[in-house]
């Protein structure tokens, strides 16, 4: 386990607002969780591409939460910085079977097509790159989900190959961890 008080940080980009998740994100949270095209690619096992009830959307978020605590890492609630509002989350998630930290998102669905993912994760990845020493992040993504290949590959992943995640077939993308100029 960790001990960073400083975190979960705050991220900004020109757009949005990468945040600690509070209370009032549940309600959003539940119905994001809950819509079929959302999660139609997230999730594992028994939980893949299935809409999530509220108990089990509740349950999730405290795992995601829980791991800045056990992790110093974990998911952000992002919102537009415009309006405030919720509309995703965005982070670092590596469950106890995961074979490595995960660059990871979902997105409500009236969002899509923005470029919110990718203007997210670059955050995540800058963040992570600057405070641990991860040398890669993988994206797991499960097969068909083209429009997240593309957001990986917009951010400098290579498309590893398939690999078998909790009993779902998914697709490793890996972001390497760039040599620094001045080094």
């Amino acid at each position: 386990m960790t001990d960073m008080p400083d975190l979960p940080p705050t991220l900004e980009t020109p757009r949005l607002r990468l945040r600690p998740f509070r209370a009032e994100d549940l309600g959003p949270w539940c119905a994001m969780m809950a819509d079929p095209e959302v999660v139609r690619f997230l999730g594992t096992g028994t939980q893949a591409g299935r809409p999530r009830r509220f108990d089990e959307a509740w349950t999730l978020l405290a795992t995601l939460i829980g791991q800045w605590t056990l992790r110093g890492y974990g998911m952000l609630a992002v919102e537009e910085r415009a309006s405030g509002r919720f509309v995703g989350r965005a982070g670092i998630v590596h469950l106890p079977a995961w074979p490595e930290p995960e660059l990871s998102y979902a997105l409500v669905r009236h969002t899509w097509g923005r470029g919110y993912a990718t203007e997210a994760c670059r955050a995540v990845l800058e963040w992570a790159w600057a405070r641990f020493p991860f040398e890669r992040l993988a994206s797991y993504i499960a097969p068909g989900n083209t429009a997240s290949e593309r957001v990986a590959a917009k951010l400098g992943a290579v498309r590893e190959g398939p690999i078998d995640l909790l009993g779902t077939p998914v697709i490793a993308w890996v972001h390497r961890r760039l040599p620094s100029a001045l080094a």
